[in-house]
């Protein structure tokens, strides 16, 4: 990838985190990265083609800072190391997580988009299923699905209601019952 698409992207996911999907805009950005003028537009022709481009740059960040959950020992490590990667992408990675959030709502209305988040989740949830078939989980699937519907919910109100609440109570109720 070229170090200016990169500086657009980068410049795109900050101004839909900061300001929502109304502060995106290709000028927007090429202010925001410092680029000359339409080279946010000489990458990303289309507004639907920078969305989905972003997307797919958020879940590849995602998946890259999800490591320790994909390796654990046991169920407790498992547990430890989803809280962890709650706590980082709701408070370091804040702004990228609002701009996730933000493509979410975005997806129910352009198909391309959610194909692209929906893909991304595809990917956690297979990167999730062997952890959990060998943290004894019966039904691997639901259990990645349930995991996985629990973080986005916490996720979701700790970004919504900038409600920074201990995550790990209602994650050790999932994780445990997925793995019963």
């Amino acid at each position: 990838m070229s170090p200016l698409r990169d500086r657009a992207l980068d410049a795109a996911i900050d101004l839909l985190g900061t300001g929502g999907l109304r502060a995106l805009t290709h000028r927007r950005i090429d202010q925001h990265a410092q680029l000359p003028p339409g080279s946010t537009s000489n990458y990303f022709r289309t507004r639907d083609a920078l969305l989905t481009a972003a997307a797919d740059t958020i879940v590849e960040r995602e998946l890259a800072g999800a490591g320790a959950a994909f390796a654990p020992t046991s169920t407790d490590e498992f547990l430890e190391a989803l809280v962890a990667l709650v706590d980082h992408i709701t408070r370091d990675q804040r702004t990228v997580t609002t701009a996730r959030l933000v493509l979410f709502m975005e997806a129910s209305h352009h198909p391309a988009l959610r194909e692209s988040l929906w893909r991304g989740r595809a990917l956690f949830a297979t990167a999730l299923e062997p952890v959990l078939r060998d943290l004894g989980a019966r039904d691997p699937g639901t259990a990645a699905s349930a995991v996985m519907a629990c973080c986005e919910g916490l996720i979701l109100h700790r970004i919504a209601r900038d409600d920074d609440t201990d995550v790990r109570p209602a994650l050790d109720l999932v994780v445990r019952a997925a793995l019963a």
